[in-house]
This record gives structure tokens, sequence and C-alpha cells, in this order.
């Protein structure tokens, strides 16, 4: 799909500045428009959230982030915008009267998205003269971290603006989930409402207070659900037997009259000052803001320890990692071999501590090196299954201490090469100067089939001393001077 440069939100309440926040950090140019005329602040206080929880939640280079620009009317907003994201108060008619001014200053094949959490989008697009291009997108605060987006087209919704959509959401983090069918509240609202009656239920009745339920949640079955869902957490539960062997067993239960789903409790005066009340008991020390911050280290830690197992939101994110490990590779080779090739970009953790600056160093050098062989067209023998270069001495010199959330990056020099080794010297500076580190790799030519040093191929040799050549008009490091031990 075409690359999407510029959007608009119009509407900059939670959702909204959250859409901002990610665009912003995806490096997409974010026009908006509200009539609130602390919507500036509102935004750059969100903005500032997101980018003190996406330093600690990834060390990948980020992108040069977008450009936020507060518009006076809609018109202003949209021009020239691949994406226009609706996210106005919950009422049919006033998202029906933005469409009309944003189709009226749009282009014909601008994605428009609603974040409406719970109408249909064949309603939103009944008086629309380009219905095809309108979906709701439905995330969760925040939307900056969480992943989650529900894609929920209208009858008239064409196939290609889902898959468009679907593309575009996957390439900013997030993890598109296509709801087929049209239905209110969409599936995890639904869900959320259910849980959401009984605790009024269960408070209204005096059997447990804001905090005893919210403590039921996040000691208990919250933590299995962040990592594994209902059905997943369920089918476990059904041991060896599996799910079958679940339903069975726990299947009778479903008859017996324990919640109170069907029923709505009538939240009058005394109930809501009951919850205002509680609420104000459990977390009133903290502001809004800190709360935030609060939840989004928390998050953070829980959605950084998923992308160890590879698993739920842990791998939304290394999947995104990924592609910005790629794309910082990418501006590397821009560079050429004809100066000293850029190998890494990093944002160093938020959360850095000392003992874990030298762990930070070697993976940066560590990762450095076979990005460098990656991108000479020498790792793996170029494809082949011949043979490879593996470290067989790794010297670390640090020269100062890093400091947490600063950009560095590493460029690398390819000093030598003989018949079966090669010698690189690794550079880890700061992007704004000074040098942090330096590293110098001996790396032995290992054959696949035996696992004993060997020599390359001729091409490989080839490639590598063409490369040394031309390292060799910069000067040779100091460290790579010193005489082996």
């Amino acid at each position: 799909m075409q690359q999407i440069r510029k959007a608009a939100c119009i509407g900059a309440g939670v959702i909204g500045a959250g859409w901002v926040a990610r665009l912003l950090y995806n490096g997409i140019d974010v026009a908006v428009c509200d009539p609130d005329p602390q919507a500036r602040r509102k935004v750059e206080a969100v903005c500032a959230n997101a980018d003190r929880a996406m330093k600690r939640l990834t060390t990948a280079p980020a992108l040069d982030p977008g450009s936020l620009t507060i518009t006076r009317t809609i018109n202003d907003a949209v021009q020239d915008s691949g994406l226009v994201v609706e996210a106005v108060p919950e009422r049919l008619d006033i998202k029906r009267s933005v469409y009309a001014k944003i189709e009226a200053a749009a282009s014909s094949d601008t994605l428009i998205a609603s974040s409406t959490s719970g109408i249909l989008p064949s309603e939103l697009q009944a008086d629309m003269r380009h219905p095809h291009r309108l979906l709701v997108a439905h995330p969760f605060n925040p939307v900056y971290l969480l992943p989650l987006v529900e894609l929920v087209g209208g009858k008239e919704t064409s196939p290609d603006t889902i898959e468009r959509a679907r593309e575009f959401y996957t390439s900013i983090g997030m993890r598109p989930l296509h709801i087929k069918k049209e239905i209110e509240a969409f599936v995890a609202d639904r869900f959320l409402e259910a849980v959401w009656r009984e605790a009024l239920w269960l408070v209204k009745d005096g059997i447990a207070s804001t905090e005893e339920i919210d403590d039921a949640i996040r000691f208990g079955f919250g933590l299995r659900w962040a990592q594994m869902g209902l059905f997943e957490t369920y089918r476990i539960a059904g041991g060896e037997a599996g799910m079958e062997h679940f339903l069975e067993q726990f299947g009778p239960c479903l008859k017996w009259p324990w919640t109170k789903l069907m029923d709505v409790p009538e939240l009058d005066d005394e109930l809501v000052a009951l919850i205002a009340g509680q609420s104000d008991a459990q977390s009133g020390k903290y502001s809004i803001r800190d709360l935030e911050r609060i939840r989004d280290d928390n998050l953070v830690a829980i959605i950084r320890a998923l992308k160890e197992t590879g698993w739920g939101a842990g791998k939304t994110l290394g999947d995104y990692e990924r592609k910005l490990l790629e794309s910082g590779t990418a501006r590397s080779r821009e560079h050429g071999i004809s100066s000293l090739p850029l190998t890494l970009e990093r944002l160093v953790p938020g959360d850095l501590e000392s003992p874990m600056a030298e762990a930070f160093c070697l993976q940066c050098f560590a990762d450095a090196r076979e990005v460098f062989l990656r991108d000479s067209g020498v790792g793996q023998e170029n494809g082949s299954l011949a043979g490879h270069f593996a470290a067989a001495e790794t010297r670390i010199r640090h020269v100062e201490e890093i400091s947490a959330a600063e950009s560095v990056s590493v460029t690398t020099h390819l000093v030598s090469v003989n018949s079966e080794a090669v010698r690189l010297f690794h550079r880890l500076e700061r992007q704004q100067g000074g040098l942090l580190a330096t590293c110098e790799h001996l790396l032995v030519h290992v054959d696949a089939a035996t696992g004993a040093t060997s020599q390359p191929a001729p091409h490989v040799l080839d490639k590598l001393n063409a490369i040394a050549k031309t390292h060799a008009r910069h000067s040779r490091p100091h460290a790579a001077d010193q005489p082996e031990g």
C-alpha cells in the first residue's frame, strides 16, 4: 500500500491524543482539529508520557518523529492526509456531520477510521459520498502502548479498505483484529461490558469494593488473560483432556444463577456516589497523570516480558522491533562502503541501571557484527550452507558512562582479513557526538559440516578484501594496534 506520511485526527480527547502519540512516534505528521483551547497542551502531555513509555518498551531505533499541527478547521486538518482518525463524542449526528466536512476536503482514497467503541460502521457511513473508504478502527487506552485495534467494515466498506487498514496498523506496531460481522460494541467491549455489569452489581449489593474487585482481576485471572486470553486459559484448565473435558466439567455451572448479566443496576445518585467514593479512597492519592505513568510502566514490563517468550502482545512488539531495526539498517546502507558503515542505531533502555550497561554494550556490538556481515554479503556464506564467521575473541573498552534513554549508534571498521579470520573494530557513540565504548572482534570462519576453522569461499574473501581496502583509507583504530596477549 502507499505509505501514509500525514494523518489528521479530529478530536483530541483521551483516545484521539493516544492516536496522535502513536502516529507521531512512527514518523507520521499529524494535524489535529479540536475546539478545546487546551488541545495542544493536553496532546503534548499525552505525547510526553508516550515518549517516556516507548523509551522503556523498546531499544529499537525510533523513526524520526512526525510533526504536530493544531488546526482551526477540519478542512485544514485533512488536506493531503492519507488517513483521517475520527475521535469525536459518541453521537451519531456529530460523527455524520464530521464526515461531511472530511469528505469535502479529503481525497477520495483517504482512509477514514472511526474510533467509536460501539456504533455500527454501516450507520456511520449512511450519508457519505464515498462510504467504501470508511471503517471502524477501535483501539484501547493507552493507544500508544496497547497493540489491539478492532477493524470493522460497514455494508459499503470495500475489501481493499480493510486490507489497506490492516497493513497500515500492522506497520505502526499494532495487532489488527478484523471483525468480519457487524455487531454493536464489536468484540472486546462486549466482553468488558459483561465484566463491568457484574462488577456494578457486586459493589451495589455490598459484596465487594472497587479495590477488592480490581484485586481479584490484577492478582488472579487478569495475569492469565494478559498472555493467553480466555479460551486458551480454559483449555489448560481442562488438563490433558483439553477443552472438551473442561466444558464437560464446568459447563453445567452456566445454568446456575451466579451472575446478573441480564439485568443492569440503575446508576442512580446513590450508586454513583458509592462507586466514586470507593474509587477516591482507592486511588485518590494519585493524579491522573501519575496513574497513567504507573499504568504505562506496568504495561511496559508485562509486554517486554512477553516479548522474551514471543507470546501475545510481546510477539507483536518483537515483530514491530524487527521492522524498526530493518529500517535503521536500510538507512545505514545509504552510507555505502566508501565510509565506515553505520551498523547499528539504538535507543538505550529508559530503565537502564549501571550494572546492565556492560551487557547492553556487548549486545550492541554483537548485533553490529551481524549487521556488518549480512550487509557485506558474507553472512552464512551469502545464503549457502558452506560456513559462517563466529566470534573467537571480544575486547571491550568502556570510555564514558551510558545514560538511560539516549540514542546511540555503532560504526564498524574492517581492520584486517586473512585466510581464516577477520578483525572488526566497532565504535559505540552518542548520536549527538561522544565516544562511549569500543569493541574489537576477532572472527574465525567455521565449516558448517565439521565445525572446525576453515577458509571461506574465494568470492567471500574477495568481498572482504575489497571492503578492507576501502576501509584502509581511514585511520587504523588505536586499540587494533595493541599486540595480542
